[in-house]
């Protein structure tokens, strides 16, 4: 059972965390494109709104860049980059609404980049955890993804070892 329910989560935090990538594309399109108008007359603050209305997210105000709700929990690490096999990393963030932290999950669950988390504060305003590179880590990118309760962030962790 237990296990079922750590799937259930990993799958929750999966499909938040590529709500929260494909949100923060839609603010870098923003941010990138020129403020006053593309190939034609539309303002492209228009043509964002009509995509995430198309998407199911409705934009009003200053809610117009947040990410969708369920995906506004936000994550950091400490180091990041890492550069050691074992070294102890720190997550902070702010649960973005949520109840608080409940989980934190570094790459796969059948291959972790993050083993012995630790919750040392849940709180929803600002939570920490902490963790361990896993032993047998090596170099690249991966996903450090948080549960906070209704809200979930992701961060990606680079590793040179």
């Amino acid at each position: 059972m237990s296990t079922n329910r750590n799937r259930r989560t990993v799958t929750a935090l999966a499909a938040a965390g590529a709500a929260a990538v494909a949100a923060g594309a839609l603010g870098i399109t923003v941010a990138s494109a020129d403020s006053a108008t593309t190939a034609g007359s539309t303002p492209v603050d228009q043509q964002n709104a009509a995509a995430a209305k198309a998407a199911g997210h409705e934009t009003q105000g200053t809610q117009r860049n947040q990410p969708p709700k369920g995906a506004r929990a936000t994550v950091e690490v400490t180091p990041n980059p890492t550069a050691q096999r074992g070294q102890e990393v720190t997550i902070t963030g702010n649960c973005g609404g949520g109840t608080g932290l409940k989980a934190v999950v570094g790459g796969l669950l059948a291959n972790p980049s993050l083993v012995d988390v630790q919750i040392v504060d849940p709180g929803p305003d600002h939570y920490v955890a902490k963790a361990k590179l896993a032993q047998n880590i090596g170099n690249g990118v991966g996903p450090v993804l948080v549960d906070c309760g209704g809200e979930a962030g992701v961060a990606l962790l680079v590793t040179h070892v």
